[in-house]
């Protein structure tokens, strides 16, 4: 995923779904994101992640429950 924008994406659909938390690319390659909503948002978000910026290569979505932490925004991480 990296080098396509993939978190800059993230970022701007969670924000525009309203959705609180971060993304990260992780040292494997792959994109962390953590996002707390409703289940409408998480599930819309979950679809556009699926799909990706346009020149992602999007090999798969694993989702997991996670404890809610508190967040203002949706944030990148290093």
């Amino acid at each position: 995923m990296q080098g396509v924008g993939y978190r800059n994406f993230v970022q701007n659909e969670a924000a525009r779904l309203g959705i609180h938390g971060f993304t990260r690319n992780l040292d494997d390659g792959s994109v962390e994101v953590y996002a707390v909503g409703s289940l409408t948002q998480l599930s819309d978000l979950s679809a556009r992640l699926r799909t990706g910026p346009r020149w992602a290569d999007v090999h798969g979505v694993d989702e997991a429950e996670a404890p809610v932490e508190s967040y203002r925004g949706f944030y990148i991480r290093s």
